[in-house]
């Protein structure tokens, strides 16, 4: 598998409302940290997860977390 582009060496780290949600796992989309179907033709798909309760989330940005989508810090290392 090839590396995802890296969209930004930091989290983005927003207020959500609940609900589900599609993360840029490639690193392509024009809307990150949200997916707009730039991955079509790749190995990569969306990871979809679902928020139960309003909160802030640090989405990853560098899409290469161990806890995809969210930040683990590992844009730290790279």
């Amino acid at each position: 598998m090839s590396d995802p582009v890296i969209a930004q060496k930091s989290p983005f780290v927003q207020n959500v409302k609940p609900g589900k949600y599609a993360w840029c796992a490639c690193g392509k989309s024009s809307n990150q940290p949200f997916c707009d179907g730039s991955h079509k033709g790749s190995e990569f798909s969306p990871v979809i997860v679902e928020i139960a309760e309003e909160k802030t989330v640090a989405w990853c940005g560098c899409k290469h977390s161990n806890n995809k989508p969210f930040c683990d810090g590992t844009h730290s290392s790279l």
